[in-house]
């Protein structure tokens, strides 16, 4: 079966239905199990709900906002809106009423989709308070819709259902131009107010047909299978985990709850699972916990089959006797974490952030195949990844197809290509600061090497230069530090003192284990201690802070995607800071 990107992103639902109208394409997690619907019923609930968009005067270029956990409804949604027209906005469920009311306000908002709970309560009120929406459209069943003069509210099973497919409005998909701006995701905001991304269907085509090249190279094109694991308004699963499955005929699982995550990983059993670093950091923690909890032999050959593997992706010579023991370890190890991921598992992909190397070496030496990638929101997001057989798990890969790059002079790495963005919504100044005779500013500090792999070694507003001139990137030395196992998060300061700190925020696990402060403060030392061993002379730990409480959402200390929140932090622990150097 031969399936095909159309000329925007909508169209290419309804072009690949016709391909295998009865295969299932989505699949939700209900009370009784996975409930899956076929392209054909997907396609229909489509075209549906975009007729209803406009029946209820939603236009083309209205800005529709969608908030709710990652399901199928959200898909669905998002590809209505695109089909009429319309500019989708996602928006992470975690944010704040502030934070909805700053998005409605300077997106022009002028309709909202949402499930239930505090959540639809939460943007009821933002929506109310900002005054230009016009509709709420809930995915669940509202036991009582409000009624308000400048606000409908409607559920989505009343939408009318449709007989058969409008030929005339297909045909009106079809035409949409691939320059338009198809949705507008704003940024996390590591660093201040979020700013608004416009995407057109053809950035993110580019990246789709990228990402294509990409799982044929690792023989994983046919037969794929998603777990959407990330926030469907992350751009990469926007991107990867929704548009790129409708363009390659693959089906999509969606995990509602990234708690559930490693039980889905065995009952879904997917081909392929993109995630977060720190997604990635808790996986290698549970699985070392565990490890260490069952001891004996089984802990002895788990540990002897990394140690093989690290020596293999190094190319170190290996003894005879460990070669054929390695053959062992294949059936008694790695076929067991293979089982545990799920057994179908092709490739781990890792975005949003860098990976420590060593987490990438660990599930590279019990065979499981990571996939360190690059991207940025402005870039659709795909920029760089490592290629299924050839992984570098210390770079970012080499750039994709349609990619160029190159360095300014101060090592910042530059991008052009058809997968940037349009610019920043409303915000002419930030677009002419990021996008110059066509290259991407992305703000990295990288490295190329001579073979064209990409090495980010830092942020260029992020790089900390101490009061004797050295310079340090402070991810590098954060990394490190996460990869211990009592070590949650880690914030490095030091930018024009003598030398760094560090804000440590615990595990919960650590947290119950050392009761007093004497002890948390004694078992921390020794690890910066251990840590510091690796560390060059300038980017070594003098002393720390233990955080008072976890960096979560909530409290702003960690972005949606689970980035640290700096100048957040920066800020809640200023007093202790200038302590530590006076």
């Amino acid at each position: 079966m031969v399936y095909q990107q159309a000329r925007n992103l909508p169209f290419t639902l309804f072009k690949n239905m016709e391909v295998a109208p009865s295969n299932l394409l989505f699949f939700d997690k209900r009370s009784d199990g996975w409930v899956g619907q076929s392209w054909e019923e997907v396609a229909h609930k489509t075209h549906d709900l975009a007729k209803f968009l406009i029946s209820i005067g939603i236009k083309s270029d209205d800005k529709v906002m969608i908030s709710s956990e990652n399901r199928s409804e959200w898909a669905i949604a998002n590809i209505a809106i695109m089909s009429i027209g319309a500019v989708a906005v996602p928006a992470y469920t975690t944010l704040t009423q502030s934070d909805y009311e700053f998005l409605i306000q300077h997106s022009e908002t002028r309709c909202i989709f949402t499930s239930s709970g505090k959540l639809a309560e939460t943007l009821r009120l933002a929506a109310k308070k900002v005054g230009n929406v016009e509709a709420i459209i809930y995915f669940d069943e509202i036991p009582k819709l409000k009624k308000n003069d400048k606000i409908q509210e409607f559920m989505l099973s009343n939408v009318p259902t449709i007989q058969n497919l409008d030929k005339k409005f297909l045909s009106y998909i079809k035409k949409i131009p691939p320059e338009n701006v198809c949705c507008i995701i704003y940024t996390s905001g590591t660093a201040g107010t979020p700013k608004g991304v416009m995407l057109t269907h053809k950035s993110v085509q580019a990246n789709i047909m990228a990402a294509s090249e990409l799982l044929d190279e690792g023989n994983s094109l046919n037969d794929a299978r998603f777990l959407s694991l990330l926030p469907l308004s992350h751009s990469y699963e926007h991107t990867v985990g929704l548009h790129l499955p409708l363009s390659i005929g693959a089906n999509v699982w969606f995990c509602s709850n990234a708690e559930r995550f490693a039980q889905d990983l065995q009952e879904v059993q997917p081909t392929i699972m993109t995630a977060v670093p720190r997604l990635y950091e808790v996986l290698f923690n549970r699985i070392n916990t565990g490890v260490s909890a069952k001891g004996g032999l089984s802990e002895i050959l788990f540990k002897k089959a990394v140690q093989i593997g690290t020596a293999k992706i190094f190319k170190k010579h290996i003894s005879f006797t460990d070669y054929l023991l390695d053959k062992l370890l294949d059936s008694l190890i790695r076929k067991k974490i293979s089982q545990r991921l799920g057994g179908r598992l092709k490739f781990f992909v890792s975005g949003g952030a860098a990976l420590n190397p060593d987490i990438g070496r660990f599930f590279l030496s019990l065979g499981v195949q990571i996939l360190q990638g690059y991207g940025q929101t402005e870039a659709s997001p795909l920029i760089s990844a490592n290629r299924p057989n050839s992984i570098r798990i210390e770079t970012v890969g080499p750039p994709v197809r349609g990619v160029n790059i190159k360095l300014s002079k101060n090592s910042e790495l530059l991008v052009r290509g058809n997968c940037l963005m349009k610019g920043y919504w409303k915000d002419a100044k930030a677009t002419k600061e990021t996008l110059k005779d066509g290259w991407l500013h992305t703000g990295d500090i990288a490295s190329i090497h001579d073979d064209g792999f990409i090495e980010i070694t830092g942020r260029v507003k992020e790089i900390i230069v101490n009061s004797g001139g050295d310079n340090i990137s402070p991810s590098r030395v954060e990394s490190i530090l996460c990869s211990q196992p009592e070590i949650e998060a880690a914030v490095v300061i030091g930018d024009k003192r003598p030398w760094l700190c560090g804000i440590i925020n615990t595990t919960e696990q650590f947290n119950e284990e050392y009761a007093s402060i004497t002890e948390k403060q004694q078992r921390i030392s020794e690890i910066i201690k251990t840590v510091n061993s690796t560390l060059s002379q300038a980017e070594k730990i003098r002393k720390f802070i233990i955080a008072d409480e976890p960096f979560t959402v909530s409290n702003k200390m960690l972005t949606p995607t689970l980035k640290v929140r700096r100048h957040e932090i920066y800020k809640n622990y200023k007093k202790q800071i200038d302590k530590l150097y006076n």
